[in-house]
C-alpha cells in the first residue's frame, strides 16, 4: 500500500504530535491510566471502534473489520514508560520527574495508531479483521499476561509486532525467523550462615564469603554444564547483606536473572544453579534457600510468516536486514505461546540504546512503521484467505 506524499506528510505530522504528547506524559507499567485515555480518544475521534474488556483496567483494544469476511489478526504495541530521569533536553521532554519513555513505547503506540488510521481508509481491501492491542506493562513482563487473561486474544489467528532499533537506519526493518529475544527468568538465593564479630570470624559462618564464591560458581553453570552450542546468561544483579562494618551478618541475599534461547537449557539451569549453590554453601557450613521465578518465554518467530513479512517491506521500498538476536526479553512472546506470530526490528536511527536517559529516535520512522504494518495486515489477510 503506497500512500501519496501528501497523505504521508499529513500522517507523519499527526503521529509526531501524538508521540510527543505521550512522551511528555509517561506512565509506569500497569499505571497507564491517562495514556489509555489518550489512545482511546484518538481512536474514537477517527471512528475506529474500541472494544471493551472489563478485566482490562489499562490498555486499549480496537478493531477494524474489513468489508470482506476473513480471519482476525492482531497488531500489538506496548504503552508503558520507565522509572528513569530524562536527560535528552528535548522541548517535549517528560514533564514527570523520574519517569521517561526511554524505550520508545511512545513511538510504538503512535505508529500503530497510524497503522489503524491507514487501515480504516482501506477497509474495502481488508479480507478479515485487524485487532489492535495497545498493551500495558511490558517493562514488568506482566502486560501481555493481563491482555490474554482478559480474553483480548480470543479469536486471533496470528499476531505481529515490533520494537524500535536505534542502531538501524530509518527505513530499515530487521527480520529473523526463529528465536529473536531470550526467555527471561529471575532467581533469588538466600545464603544463611551464623553471624558474629568481624574480629572473631572463626566463631561465625560467614555468608558474605560463601555468597561471593557462589557468585563466581554460578558462571560455571553456563560454561561447564550447558552446551556450548546454546546461548545462555546468568547475571547476579543484587547482593544484599550486612548492617555494620564490624558485624558478620547471618544472611546474604543474591538476586539476578537468567536468559536463554533453548527450552532445554531453560529447564535445566535452575536445578544446576541450586545444586552448585548448595554444594558451595555446604562446604562452608552454610545453607541456602533457592527461589526461581519464571517470567516470559523467548520471542520465537514463526517461519511461515518470514516471506510475507519481508515482502511487505520490500514492496514499500524499505530495506530488509537480518535481525540480530538479543538476550533482552519481550512479553510479546506470551502471545506467541497462544498463536503464531512475528516480531521485527524497526529502524529509528537513534543515538542511544534502550533504557538510556538520553534515549531518542528519528521521528521519520513513525510513518514508515505505520505504512509497513497497515500493508502487512492487508497482505497477511489476503494470503490467509
Amino acid at each position: 500500500m503506497n500512500i501519496s506524499d501528501n497523505n504521508l506528510s499529513a500522517l507523519q505530522n499527526k503521529l509526531v504530535q501524538m508521540r510527543r504528547e505521550l512522551h511528555e506524559h509517561p506512565e509506569l507499567s500497569l499505571e497507564e491510566f491517562e495514556t489509555t485515555k489518550r489512545i482511546r480518544s484518538w481512536l474514537e475521534e477517527a471512528d475506529i471502534p474500541v472494544v471493551d474488556y472489563p478485566a482490562l483496567q489499562v490498555g486499549v483494544i480496537a478493531e477494524i473489520v474489513g468489508n470482506q469476511p476473513g480471519p482476525t489478526i492482531a497488531l500489538r504495541a506496548d504503552i508503558d514508560a520507565l522509572p528513569i530521569k530524562e536527560q535528552t533536553g528535548l522541548p517535549y521532554a517528560s514533564k514527570t520527574d523520574g519517569k521517561m519513555h526511554a524505550c520508545g513505547h511512545d513511538f510504538h503506540t503512535a505508529s500503530m495508531i497510524g497503522a489503524a488510521l491507514l487501515l480504516k481508509e482501506r477497509r474495502k481491501d481488508l479480507k478479515g479483521t485487524v485487532r489492535f492491542i495497545f498493551q500495558p506493562g511490558e517493562e514488568v513482563a506482566a502486560g501481555a499476561k493481563v491482555v490474554v487473561a482478559a480474553g483480548a486474544l480470543n479469536g486471533v489467528e496470528a499476531v505481529f509486532g515490533m520494537h524500535n532499533r536505534p542502531n538501524h537506519p530509518v527505513g530499515t526493518i530487521g527480520v529473523r525467523q526463529g528465536p529473536l529475544m531470550a526467555s527471561v527468568d529471575r532467581f533469588e538465593i538466600d545464603v544463611i550462615g551464623v553471624g558474629g564479630h568481624a574480629g572473631i570470624p572463626n566463631n561465625s559462618i560467614d555468608p558474605i564469603v560463601t555468597a561471593s564464591l557462589i557468585v563466581s560458581g554460578l558462571q560455571s553453570v553456563i560454561s561447564r554444564n550447558i552446551s556450548s552450542l546454546h546461548n545462555a546468561v546468568v547475571s547476579v544483579c543484587r547482593i544484599q547483606g550486612g548492617t555494620a562494618w564490624n558485624v558478620i551478618p547471618d544472611k546474604v541475599t543474591l538476586e539476578g536473572t537468567v536468559r536463554t534461547f533453548q527450552q532445554e537449557a531453560r529447564e535445566a539451569i535452575p536445578q544446576l544453579m541450586k545444586r552448585m549453590a548448595e554444594g558451595v554453601a555446604a562446604g562452608y557450613g552454610a545453607r541456602i534457600d533457592f527461589r526461581w521465578f519464571p517470567y516470559i518465554p523467548m520471542v520465537n518467530n514463526d517461519a511461515k510468516f518470514t516471506e510475507i513479512v519481508s515482502e511487505a517491506a520490500t514492496e514499500l521500498g524499505y530495506k530488509i536486514v537480518e535481525a540480530e538476536q538479543t538476550l533482552g526479553g519481550e512479553d510479546f512472546s506470551v502471545y506467541q505461546e497462544q498463536v503464531p506470530g512475528y516480531f521485527v526490528w524497526m529502524g529509528t536511527s537513534g543515538i542511544e540504546e534502550w533504557h538510556h536517559p538520553a534515549f531518542t529516535l528519528n521521528e521519520d520512522a513513525l510513518a514508515v512503521s505505520a505504512n509497513y504494518f497497515s500493508h502487512l495486515a492487508i497482505k497477511v489477510l489476503e494470503e490467509w484467505t
